[in-house]
C-alpha cells in the first residue's frame, strides 16, 4: 500500500510541476512590458545618425532634455563643411559634452583613387581621429554613384583601391557606417514610388532621379558591390545606414542580416518605408523588428547648420523623436504626409525598444554608456 501511495504522490507532484510550468509561462507572457508616450523622457536613447555642422549646442541640449545620446557623423558631402571643419565641430562639442555626444570620422575616397599612397595617409588620419574619440568611420554614396576612375567607370565600394583601408578597419574592430546607394524608389518612375518624401524630392531634383539616368549604376549593382565588400571582409563590423538601402522590403534586409553576421542596420530617415509596409502587412514589419532586435538601431539624419535658430533646432528634434517613439512603442493609429493612408504603431515590447534605442548602439559602436 505504501508503494502505491508513494507512486501516487510522485504522479501528483509531476502533474503539479507541469501545471506550475504552464502557469509560469503564461504569467511570463502576460508580464511582457511595453512603454507608452509618457515613458519617452525617462528612457535613455541613442540617435546614431545626426549631422551637427555647427558649434551651437542646441541639438545636444535638446538631446539632454529628451534623454538622448547623439552620434554626429562626419561625411564627405560636397555641400557640407570640409571634413576638417566637421571634425573641429565634433571635437569641440565632444569636449563640452563628453557624456552626451560621440562622433564618426571619415576619409576622402577620391584622394585614394587618385593616389594609391593616400590609403596610408587616410589610415593615419583615421588613427588620429580614433585617438580624439571617433567611434567609427562613415562611407558615403559618392563611392558607387559619383567617383569615376580613369576609364570613366563608377568606382564601387568593393574596388581593390580601398582594400588597405578596409583591412585596417576590420583588423582594428572599427565599425563602418555605410551609406551605399539610394532608396530603391530613386530608380522607379515617380508614380511608382512608395512614399511621398521620395516622390517629392526626386520630382524637385530630377538630376538625382536615377530612373532618368540609365547610364548610372543600378540599385542592384550598388547593393551587390556592398555585399561583395562584406564577403571579402567577413570580420568588418558594418552598419548599413538607412536600413542598408534595402528599405523597400524587410525581407531583403533579413536576407543580408542572415548572411552577414557582422552587419547591422539603422532606421535613419527610412521609418516612413516601414510605415508604408505596415499598411499592407503590419505583422510582417513587427516580426522583422522583433526577430532582428539585436541588429537594428534608431537614427534620424537630423542636420544642424550655423544658419538654423536654436529654438527651431530643438522643436524639430523633439517632434521627430516623439513621432518616431509613438510609431515604435505604441499601437496608435497614425498618419503623416509621408505615407498615404493610416497605419498602426508597431507596439514593440519594452525589451526590444531598449535594444533598438540604446543597447545595440552601445555595443556596435562601443560607446561605453551606462543605462
Amino acid at each position: 500500500m505504501n508503494i502505491h501511495l508513494r507512486e501516487l504522490a510522485i504522479a501528483q507532484s509531476f502533474v503539479l510541476s507541469l501545471g506550475c510550468l504552464f502557469l509560469f509561462g503564461s504569467c511570463r507572457e502576460q508580464e511582457e512590458l511595453f512603454y507608452s508616450m509618457e515613458d519617452f523622457p525617462n528612457v535613455p536613447k541613442v540617435d546614431v545618425h545626426v549631422h551637427i555642422n555647427t558649434s551651437n549646442p542646441a541639438l545636444v541640449e535638446q538631446a539632454e532634455a529628451d534623454n538622448f545620446f547623439l552620434l554626429t557623423i562626419n561625411v564627405d558631402v560636397p555641400d557640407y563643411p570640409s571634413i576638417e571643419q566637421q571634425m573641429r565641430y565634433a571635437e569641440e562639442l565632444r569636449q563640452r559634452h563628453p557624456k552626451r555626444l560621440y562622433f564618426l570620422s571619415t576619409f576622402k575616397a577620391e584622394q585614394i583613387l587618385q593616389n594609391s599612397q593616400s590609403s596610408q595617409s587616410a589610415i593615419e588620419a583615421l588613427k588620429k581621429a580614433q585617438e580624439k574619440g571617433s567611434v567609427g568611420v562613415k562611407v558615403w554614396k559618392n563611392i558607387g554613384m559619383v567617383i569615376k576612375n580613369d576609364q570613366d567607370q563608377f568606382v564601387q565600394i568593393d574596388d581593390p583601391v580601398f582594400e588597405e583601408v578596409f583591412d585596417f578597419l576590420a583588423k582594428n574592430d572599427i565599425p563602418v557606417c555605410g551609406h551605399i546607394g539610394e532608396p530603391r524608389n530613386c530608380w522607379l518612375p515617380l508614380e511608382q514610388m512608395t512614399v511621398n518624401n521620395d516622390r517629392n524630392y526626386y520630382e524637385r531634383h530630377p538630376q538625382y532621379h536615377m530612373y532618368q539616368h540609365p547610364e548610372y549604376p543600378s540599385h542592384d549593382h550598388l547593393i551587390g558591390a556592398r555585399d561583395q565588400l562584406l564577403e571579402k571582409h567577413p570580420d568588418l563590423k558594418f552598419i548599413g545606414t538607412h536600413l542598408g538601402s534595402m528599405e523597400w522590403n524587410v525581407d531583403e534586409i533579413s536576407k543580408r542580416l542572415d548572411k552577414y553576421p557582422n552587419m547591422a542596420v539603422d532606421l535613419t530617415a527610412r521609418i516612413s518605408h516601414l510605415q508604408y509596409q505596415s499598411l499592407a502587412d503590419w505583422q510582417r514589419v513587427r516580426d522583422f523588428m522583433i526577430q532582428y532586435q539585436d541588429r537594428i538601431m534608431y537614427g534620424t539624419d537630423l542636420h544642424v547648420t550655423e544658419e538654423q535658430g536654436p529654438s527651431n533646432v530643438k522643436s524639430n528634434a523633439h517632434q521627430t523623436w516623439s513621432r518616431d517613439w509613438q510609431y515604435l512603442v505604441t499601437q496608435d493609429s497614425m498618419e503623416n504626409n509621408l505615407v498615404n493612408g493610416k497605419f498602426k504603431g508597431l507596439g514593440l515590447p519594452q525589451a526590444v525598444v531598449d535594444k533598438i534605442y540604446f543597447e545595440n548602439a552601445n555595443e556596435w559602436y562601443a560607446l561605453g554608456l551606462m543605462p
